[in-house]
């Protein structure tokens, strides 16, 4: 079906200022949507409260309104502007929260406007503990055992009735803002009273604790006719009781059997065909059994989320793009796929590398705060990787936090006292994966590591073996390295720093003989479709093989260098300022490159 052409002017609603749960993710969606609207000769309002971002941008949207997000300032825009339709769906929770104040206040309504991309009874059910329990038990999707609670008494019913230990997940919160695990009884009354505040509501659903299950996240679009694709599955390092948005997460996912993916694949869509039928984007969250595969249902976003952004740069599939256009009347077979520029939009991406996100936190600033991960999201930022296998992926993660270290390890900055290691595995801080790394180099066997941790074995497994490369790297010094060993250590992600630390030799030194040695930096293409069709998009990352798929111009080149991941200090300000320094040197004429890790 073409686009619905009575929808001419369209409001799009911002996420408001960066904070931990919510940061330039939403920018980049909604800088995306707003862009894809404005291509179908739609006018574009926007109303954000962050002047940092590139969505508050000329360039960016028609209308751009630097206001709080609230009511009365969408009844002023609405009042001075005709809108046809509003797109709550790229602002994150605080866009989602605001539509539905709009909806209950009648403004939609009376004003004429369309909520689009989502369905307004969608989003009361996935955010309400209950409602969602509820549904997914009517789907026939596997949940915990649990109850909404709305008071102290109540709440302490349920946990009298569930037995410990238990979780606490208030509704309608950013970020797991209030929940968390209780183990022993003597601490539910004070975790209760906590995600009873949190909640603007005055409800928490207390469950069952699943502590130690595996987490896997899979994106969803959906169009009009009812066609759904599934962009990217997502697995966690880490397991459940770990926040996702502090967890390491891996694209695609690595320790899921096909059977038990067919399986998740089919809930996925009955879950998101089940909550309405609405057209855009939805993330589903599970939560496997790693004993039995049993798979259980743990949250449900319909909307553009924080892991849509990893996983429209993990695919090069412009999720956030796709699903303002299908918002509007499209379907997916009717639009081009953007990266190969030929085929449609109405395909699964399929990767040839491995995707690792890894957060990064400020602890430091805040001295006295509780550093331990829990259910509520900490992290101010993350870096994204990308190789040929997990090992080169997660090293070159690590390299890019900007937190001084040159990989896993092999850095001089091991830690080798027993007792501490055991105490970070067992209560897991921002460098529990350096220390599962140093407690393996000092002997501590991985079936200990993984009976604290709860981390799959397979990921584990890669982590053992970077550490006997590192031991049989430092049985060599530089002229006695061989080649074939110094080639694997690349191809797995060493830094020339970290080997010429295990080689005991100067790091421009071991630069010099890997590339007499023909071992070089080549860089390969980000394609969506693993190469079955030519892709028109340069997107590229590094990694150590035979054939470079970057083909350089004899244009002149302008290199724009980013900022990093987003820490205090240092932001969303900069990519605006990225962007722009990109746009000038184009206008001028010059091909733009620019690298960046977040």
């Amino acid at each position: 079906m073409p686009r619905d052409r009575s929808i001419r002017s369209v409001l799009i609603i911002g996420s408001g200022p960066i904070i931990i749960g919510q940061a330039c993710e939403f920018d980049y969606s909604g800088s995306q949507a707003a862009r894809s609207l404005r291509e179908e000769g739609i006018e574009v309002v926007l109303i954000n409260s962050n002047p940092a971002t590139i969505m508050t941008d000329k360039v960016t949207a028609d209308h751009v309104y630097l206001k709080p997000l609230t009511k009365k300032s969408i009844k002023e825009i609405l009042e001075k502007h005709h809108i046809d339709a509003v797109l709550p769906t790229m602002g994150g929770q605080t866009a989602l929260n605001l539509c539905i104040e709009c909806e209950k206040a009648g403004l939609w309504n009376h004003f004429g406007v369309r909520i689009i991309g989502v369905d307004i009874k969608a989003i009361e059910t996935t955010e309400d503990r209950e409602k969602f329990r509820l549904k997914m038990l009517e789907l026939g999707v596997g949940v915990c055992k649990g109850s909404t609670a709305t008071s102290f008494l109540q709440g302490k019913e349920i946990a009298q009735e569930i037995g410990f230990p238990l979780v606490i997940r208030p509704s309608f919160t950013l970020g797991g803002t209030g929940g968390g695990f209780v183990d022993l009884p003597g601490d539910f009354d004070e975790a209760l009273n906590r995600g009873l505040h949190a909640s603007p509501i005055h409800e928490v659903l207390v469950e069952q604790s699943i502590m130690g299950w595996k987490e896997y996240e899979l994106e969803l679009l959906r169009d009009g006719l009812g066609n759904v694709i599934i962009i990217c599955s997502i697995e966690n390092f880490d397991p459940m009781g770990i926040h996702t948005g502090d967890s390491i997460t891996v694209a695609p996912a690595m320790t899921l059997p096909d059977t038990v993916y067919q399986h998740m694949r089919d809930l996925a869509i009955r879950m998101m065909n089940g909550i309405g039928q609405f057209a855009g984007g939805c993330n589903v969250q599970f939560a496997v059994n790693p004993e039995t595969d049993d798979i259980i249902g743990i949250e449900i976003n319909p909307r553009v989320s924080r892991s849509s952004a990893l996983a429209s740069k993990a695919t090069g599939y412009p999720i956030a793009k796709v699903a303002a256009k299908m918002a509007i009347g499209y379907n997916l077979d009717e639009l081009k796929n953007a990266i190969t520029k030929t085929t449609t939009a109405y395909f699964e991406p399929a990767l040839d590398y491995v995707i690792v996100k890894i957060p990064r936190w400020n602890f430091d600033k805040f001295h006295g705060a509780d550093r331990k991960l829990g259910l509520q999201m900490k992290s101010v930022g993350e870096v994204m990787a990308i190789g040929r296998n997990f090992q080169e992926a997660l090293q070159k993660a690590c390299q890019s936090l900007e937190i001084r270290r040159n990989g896993i390890g092999a850095d001089g900055k091991e830690l080798r006292n027993q007792d501490e290691l055991l105490h970070s595995l067992a209560n897991p801080t921002w460098n529990r994966l350096f220390h599962i790394h140093d407690a393996m180099k000092i002997g501590i066997p991985t079936k200990t590591i993984q009976k604290i941790t709860k981390i799959d074995r397979w990921f584990l497994k890669q982590i053992e073996e970077l550490v006997e490369m590192e031991k049989e790297i430092e049985k060599h010094d530089l002229s006695s390295v061989p080649t074939d060993l110094l080639r694997k250590a690349k191809e797995k992600g060493f830094g020339d720093r970290q080997i010429a630390h295990l080689l005991h030799c100067l790091e421009s030194e071991v630069y010099k003989k890997r590339n007499d040695l023909g071992i070089k930096r080549v860089y390969k293409l980000v394609d969506t479709c693993a190469a079955e069709f030519e892709a028109q998009t340069p997107y590229y990352y590094s990694a150590f093989d035979s054939e470079n798929e970057s083909v350089a111009s004899n244009k002149k080149k302008i290199v724009v260098l980013g900022s990093g991941p987003n820490r205090i200090g240092q932001g969303i300000e900069f990519d605006y300022s990225c962007v722009h320094g990109v746009l000038a040197a184009k206008e001028c004429g010059y091909e733009t490159i620019m690298p960046t890790r977040s």
